[in-house]
């Protein structure tokens, strides 16, 4: 009886060490650990802070790859419920933390640019794992070549379909050695999106200031336009003047009203020139390389460019069509702007109906 007392104690003690573990690993204080009890389950904003975000990101792929290795694991017939279903409701607490893209795009900052440095190559090679799991994939396509005999309905039939495209893009029909060379190409790719992006956002809020001195240069603009902008000039270091930026709010009432065409040209081009004035946030090259690692990804999953690996899942599903579909709009297009514009128009009506124009150079 003490030996089963001693054995209780210590098996209880495990019990506790173990609770305390999980309670570290998934701390329940974290939101994105509980269900949302926010009208339509919409994320609680209020109650999420940063740091939460990566716990939940590695809880998250810890859980869909457990998810995935129950549908691996499965001893019955692949079908729709027990693979392509299972699938795609896959990966919830993922699916959770995707807010923080949106809060990266809409507001940044130097922090949580940090993590995203972090947490893009993760996502990446999580991503890989689970498109470039055979024994997942030999069970997707299983489902996909029965699909016509399983008694689908539209929707299911759409899924599978999507599913194993999805799978087919991503390179599950790669041997092995081209799969470890596209796991390189996509961890590049995501990282050089990211700095392209960062650059840009840079650009737009540091680098590009249009100062106006003369109260004259302001003349059409509202009267809330200008009070903003001379409270970004007081801000700035430069009170008594107005200062315009490239964020939306300030550049788009300029280029709106400001009657000052040399300061509207400025402001336009600033705009456009992002990434281009060879400083610390250029992204001439980063955009070379991005170009680089597309064409070199394309032509690895067998495709002979970028573009036409973008449209085949699309309507047009070659480049070709692309252009054909467009040039087959251009004239009418031209005849409008031209009847619109009076006699300036596009371009000259003596080319508007040129075989070269039509068709392309090819």
């Amino acid at each position: 009886m003490k030996n089963l007392g001693k054995s209780i104690v210590t098996f209880s003690l495990l019990l506790c060490i173990c609770s305390t573990t999980n309670a570290q690993i998934r701390d329940m204080s974290n939101p994105f650990f509980s269900e949302y009890k926010t009208p339509f389950q919409v994320p609680p904003f209020n109650e999420i802070k940063l740091e939460h975000f990566k716990p939940a990101m590695e809880a998250g792929v810890v859980d869909q790859l457990a998810e995935i290795k129950t549908i691996t694991d499965n001893k019955q017939a692949p079908n729709f419920e027990n693979t392509i279903l299972a699938f795609d409701n896959s990966g919830e607490l993922l699916t959770k933390t995707r807010i923080f893209s949106n809060l990266n795009s809409a507001n940044t900052n130097d922090q949580i640019q940090a993590l995203a440095r972090e947490i893009t190559p993760m996502m990446s090679a999580h991503r890989d794992n689970i498109m470039l799991n055979m024994d997942l994939f030999k069970r997707v396509k299983a489902v996909y070549e029965n699909r016509n005999s399983l008694n689908l309905n539209h929707d299911q039939l759409r899924l599978v379909e999507k599913v194993y495209k999805d799978f087919e893009r991503n390179g599950a029909n790669l041997p092995q050695e081209k799969q470890a060379e596209l796991r390189k190409l996509n961890e590049q790719l995501s990282m050089l999106t990211l700095k392209f992006g960062e650059n840009t956002l840079a650009e737009t809020n540091k680098n590009f200031k249009m100062i106006v001195d003369n109260q004259a240069d302001l003349k059409g603009l509202p009267e809330d336009v200008i009070t903003a902008a001379a409270e970004l000039a007081k801000k700035a270091g430069q009170e008594g003047k107005w200062v315009f930026t490239l964020q939306k709010p300030s550049m788009l009432p300029f280029l709106q009203y400001a009657e000052n065409r040399s300061l509207r040209e400025k402001l336009y081009k600033g705009y456009l020139n992002r990434g281009n004035y060879n400083n610390a946030f250029d992204n001439k090259q980063v955009i070379a390389d991005i170009i680089k690692v597309r064409d070199q990804r394309a032509k690895l999953l067998g495709y002979p460019s970028f573009a036409a690996y973008v449209v085949d899942d699309n309507m047009a599903k070659t480049p070709e069509n692309v252009n054909d579909f467009l040039m087959k709009l251009w004239v009418p297009a031209l005849a409008i702007s031209s009847s619109n514009r009076g006699t300036g128009g596009i371009m000259p009506k003596k080319f508007a109906k040129s075989n070269t124009i039509l068709t392309g150079p090819n």
